[in-house]
């Protein structure tokens, strides 16, 4: 097949969009930590960039996008990027080079565990968090990403539809956020005294990086530039405007019109999207959107009252915001929009409903469930959680023994 010039400059540039993504979400929750944690949180999403382009050429990328063994997993294929060139992989993008799809897709598997972080910040181990990040990746996102998106893949062949990662990035990073912080617990006097944050500025920052790249994520899902990209980015800007205007409301009539909460709300618009911008109308998304926000906003009340410390919300956020927008693509979709796609239950096909409930809740039990193991784990043999007074200090001194500032 041939390559496409177009095709190939678009997904490079997408490419491009996504990896910022990671320092915008490094800076997104680092202004939401107190002042001795901020170099600790940036850092744990930027070394993520290493560790998980590391995995992904040596052994991830074939396990997610190799010949599939019994639809679980890809085989090994591509260990080592072993035959992944110039040349197109007509299983998956046949107008780039095979290695421009596997560049991009890498993109994807380091913000989704860099994502879980905003559940542990503040008290975990580094060294703890390098190894969960590392057998994260290989046991949970890989086998997803494969059973989701690889040929083969047995949600794939179920019909499930993810055009840019709803489940597979933002369902297995929201729940496994909330069962490493069941497992690592509470940070010191939560609930008894403020943690507030301390630089709001830098997640403002971050949100509006993230949306900017947010345009890469899903409109070079597309993996072209054509119709069906320029409709993923404007579907991904009209359900972040949109939830980002209900968010403002709901915090508006419960107080004032908060910042951090309109951002927070532009983010899980973008998150809400994601499974559905290249198979949904730029009118649903304005629905999409506007109904992601009040889920998320009492999510993180429900998540409040439960007393559980999962620090940054990434399970209200992205765990429920990618849930609602699986559903939701199953409500939605039309194949007036992507003949590739499906009719959803608005357009007469209540099967895709059911299909993307059921490969959703498959995504839920398997993703927490592992993580679960995982961090239990981890907590018997090394230890998840820095000590009472490494945490008083600080983890940017006493993780990193630096600060923020001189």
């Amino acid at each position: 097949m041939n390559i496409d010039s177009g095709d190939t400059a678009w997904v490079l540039m997408a490419t491009t969009l996504v990896l910022m993504m990671t320092p915008a979400l490094a800076f997104f929750y680092g202004g939401m930590v107190r002042r001795k944690n901020i170099l600790s949180t940036l850092n744990m999403s930027l070394i993520t960039i290493s560790l998980i382009s590391i995995q992904w050429v040596l052994i991830g990328y074939t396990l997610a996008f190799g010949s599939s063994l019994g639809g679980v997993i890809g085989r090994l294929d591509f260990l080592g990027f072993t035959d992944v060139g110039a040349d197109p992989n007509p299983d998956y993008a046949g107008t780039i080079p095979h290695l421009a799809f596997a560049g991009f897709q890498m993109m994807f598997a380091i913000i989704t565990p860099a994502l879980i972080t905003g559940a542990f910040v503040e008290r975990v181990r580094f060294g703890a968090f390098l190894i969960f990040t590392l057998v994260w990746a290989t046991v949970v996102y890989d086998p997803v990403a494969h059973w989701v998106w690889g040929v083969g893949g047995f949600l794939r062949d179920f019909k499930a539809l993810d055009f840019a990662g709803g489940t597979v990035v933002h369902i297995t990073a929201g729940f496994s956020a909330l069962a490493f912080a069941s497992v690592i617990k509470a940070r010191k006097g939560y609930g008894k005294a403020p943690l507030e944050p301390y630089h709001i500025p830098y997640t403002v920052l971050g949100a509006g990086l993230l949306w900017m790249g947010w345009f890469g994520f899903n409109g070079g899902s597309s993996l072209g530039a054509n119709g069906l990209a320029v409709n993923a980015v404007v579907t991904t800007n009209t359900a972040a405007a949109s939830a980002g205007a209900v968010w403002m409301l709901l915090s508006w009539r419960d107080n004032k019109p908060s910042v951090l909460g309109i951002v927070t709300g532009m983010v899980v618009g973008l998150v809400a999207i994601t499974p559905a911008a290249g198979f949904v109308t730029p009118l649903a998304a304005l629905v999409i959107g506007a109904t992601a926000a009040p889920i998320s906003y009492y999510a993180i009340r429900l998540r409040q009252r439960s007393r559980l410390d999962e620090s940054l919300d990434v399970w209200a956020c992205h765990g429920m915001g990618g849930l609602w927008g699986a559903l939701a693509t199953g409500l939605f979709a039309t194949t007036s929009v992507n003949p590739a796609g499906a009719d959803g239950l608005f357009y007469g096909n209540a099967e895709q409903f059911f299909i993307q409930a059921a490969a959703a809740g498959i995504v839920v039990v398997f993703s927490f469930g592992m993580t679960y193991i995982i961090t239990q784990v981890l907590k018997v043999t090394i230890g998840l959680r820095v000590s009472t007074n490494e945490e008083e200090v600080g983890l940017d001194v006493s993780q990193h023994g630096e600060q923020v500032y001189a």
